[in-house]
């Protein structure tokens, strides 16, 4: 683990989808406050289900995927790829519930860790670069239930047409 130089840190911030909400001073103040990268190796675990959450992270480099390990096998069951500039385990760090899924590397990668630590403070000293991540949080939340909302619509109306004009 080490304390990757703060311009690069702010710029990957500022790549990252978060950054079109905190903007450049509040990727500044996230990378100043709070950053260290940490390798993952090809198929290490980032963390997994049950896990406490007391940091979230973003990919840095490589790719990583949310997953279920399938109890009494070996098998890990893919849910989402994650790539460069995903945020990673933010909500169970802001509800503080243990991580719901296990986030494994598929090949080397790299993320930034978040600590609560680092994090907290900042509620009090820069209060709008932590709402403006909550915003950016809630916002990728909407976006991921209209996502399901969707897909659930068209495979009722593919169940229901008995998948009819699709090809």
């Amino acid at each position: 683990m080490n304390k990757p130089n703060v311009e690069t840190i702010a710029r990957l911030i500022m790549d990252a989808p978060i950054g079109q909400y905190i903007g450049e001073s509040g990727a500044q103040v996230l990378a100043e406050h709070a950053a260290r990268d940490i390798a993952v190796a090809n198929g290490d675990f980032l963390y997994r289900e049950g896990d406490t959450a007391n940091s979230f992270f973003i990919v840095m480099s490589g790719r990583l995927a949310f997953c279920k390990e399938n109890k009494g096998s070996d098998k890990t069951s893919l849910l989402h790829v994650l790539e460069q500039g995903d945020l990673i385990g933010e909500l169970s760090f802001i509800d503080r519930d243990p991580r719901t899924v296990s986030v494994q590397a598929l090949g080397d990668a790299t993320v930034l860790c978040f600590e609560r630590d680092d994090i907290e403070p900042l509620i009090e000293t820069h209060p709008k670069v932590v709402f403006d991540f909550m915003r950016a949080v809630v916002r990728r939340v909407h976006h991921t239930v209209s996502a399901i909302g969707q897909q659930q619509a068209e495979l009722a109306d593919y169940i229901a047409t008995g998948g009819r004009g699709r090809y």
